[in-house]
């Protein structure tokens, strides 16, 4: 590594001109990075468009004119505008589904025009709602393809980490875990004396680290803030690297926050913790909606697995178990039997084999049946907890319903998961709950109620479904009987 400058000069100095010009600039891999992705979102949108306009067009009477190829570039100004062809450089995760409020409101936009040039663009009868419900659908998933397509055709994003050890154990942890992260740590630098393993040096060493190593984003996890992290991130910008800070205080408060300006010093105002009373509502009438249309459209499916568990072995077909639900109640919580008559007396052979201290599961437990394999793989015997949820005893998505002795491991601040009712899937669920540990569960829990959102849960809905049909989805199969 270059020599490193002097460690008596205050952080603050740290200048620029350090620096050969030629470092003033982004890698070059995070330059075609940055181009393929937009290019990529391009494209999705272009698609999308065409085949939204070409599906109106079969499905309808209306006919478009030449015109209508003017719509496309529209569509992409609006984009543009609406800043969604820029995030990618800002995040190291690439979602589609968290920019989709935004897709919707440009779709609106778009297809309102669409109708004020209607004369122009196409003849015949208007369809607006087809419009903007096809063209919302088909940039999702055109959005998702690309985005898929353009981590996999770029090299993997190479991250430098400003901050404590225990913080670059925890990051290269999250983003192995991430199926969607396509990067990797490449050291770190100490912000104060602390563990020096795999230490590049200290924030003084910057300028030298930068030219060595040439990281494509820096992840700054300060511990206070202050005059020398801000120098810190001026000079990584600067110098083209892209920076993500990890705030500590979002442990607490979660991401919904709004922005508040007091004489050019921003405040955050939090919100605060629980549900009100319109929002429970709105959550049951979500609950009540798609718990419904899930059992009337899954209702012969249904029939199957009760006879496939009926002829598998002697038993119920169904296993009730008490679980704590909402403000610490016990309830019955439904699931289709996995597992033998006499699971629970085995329970005490197999604890040398629990992976997932102080919570009990085994990824491949030997008590389940051939059937109830299959079903926790994908994870079918969760399907009667929608019988649950009609009852009011889960929602849709929540916390994970607990056991009674689990229950009991749990006090404080942790309990506050218990404000609303337990899910059937949730935040821990679809990170793999045999992979995230129970303490980040509760911060997940608390995290979630504290920042819940009807969007939030058509989120997580949206997640569970590719979770579940990819090959981690045998985790589910971890779960208690």
């Amino acid at each position: 590594m270059s020599e490193p400058i002097s460690r008596n000069r205050p952080l603050v100095t740290l200048q620029i001109a350090e620096l050969p010009f030629e470092d003033i600039d982004p890698p070059a891999d995070a330059r075609r990075r940055e181009d393929v992705g937009r290019l990529a979102l391009l494209a999705a949108d272009t698609v999308a468009v065409a085949v939204a306009l070409l599906l109106v067009s079969i499905l309808t009477d209306a006919r478009f004119t030449p015109w209508v190829a003017a719509l496309i570039p529209l569509y992409a100004l609006l984009t543009k505008m609406a800043g969604l062809y820029d995030r990618d450089q800002f995040v190291l995760i690439k979602t589609t589904l968290d920019e989709a409020p935004a897709l919707v409101a440009v779709t609106a936009i778009f297809v309102l025009f669409v109708e004020g040039v209607r004369a122009l663009a196409f003849t015949g009868r208007s369809h607006p709602f087809l419009m903007w419900g096809l063209l919302t659908c088909a940039l999702i998933i055109a959005r998702a393809a690309a985005r898929f397509l353009a981590v996999r055709a770029t090299a993997t994003e190479r991250l430098l980490v400003i901050g404590d050890a225990a913080t670059t154990r925890m990051l290269e942890q999250k983003i192995a875990a991430h199926h969607g992260a396509n990067a990797k740590v490449l050291g770190r630098l100490a912000t104060q004396d602390d563990d020096r393993d795999s230490v590049l040096g200290t924030v003084e060493d910057l300028p030298a680290v930068l030219k060595e190593y040439r990281p494509d984003r820096a992840i700054v996890a300060p511990e206070q803030e202050g005059n020398d992290i801000a120098d810190v991130i001026r000079l990584l910008t600067a110098c083209g690297v892209r920076v993500s800070v990890l705030p500590r205080m979002l442990e607490v408060i979660g991401t919904s926050v709004e922005f508040d300006d007091l004489g050019g010093r921003p405040l955050l105002g939090v919100r605060g913790f629980g549900l009100s009373p319109s929002s429970r509502v709105l959550k049951r009438a979500f609950d009540l909606v798609v718990a419904t249309s899930l059992l009337v459209v899954g209702s012969p499916f249904l029939l199957l697995l009760v006879i496939l568990v009926k002829v598998s072995s002697s038993g119920p077909v169904i296993f009730r178990q008490t679980r704590i639900g909402r403000d610490g109640n016990e309830f019955q919580m439904w699931k289709f039997r996995t597992m033998v008559l006499d699971a629970d007396e085995r329970k005490l052979e197999l604890l040398d084999e629990n992976e997932a201290a102080p919570l009990f599961k085994i990824a491949d437990d030997p008590r389940a049946t051939r059937v109830g394999r299959f079903l926790r793989r994908n994870s079918l015997d969760e399907l009667p907890q929608l019988f649950n949820v009609l009852r009011g005893d889960m929602s849709m998505v929540g916390p994970r319903p607990l056991i009674v002795d689990e229950d009991r491991l749990f006090s404080g601040w942790q309990r506050r998961r218990y404000h609303v009712s337990p899910g059937i899937t949730g935040p821990w669920q679809i990170l793999g709950s045999s992979r995230v540990p129970v303490s980040d569960m509760l911060s997940l829990d608390y995290l979630y109620c504290a920042n819940w959102s009807l969007w939030l849960d058509a989120k997580i809905l949206a997640r569970t479904v590719p979770y579940v049909l990819s090959t981690k989805s045998g985790e589910y199969a971890s779960k208690p009987r």
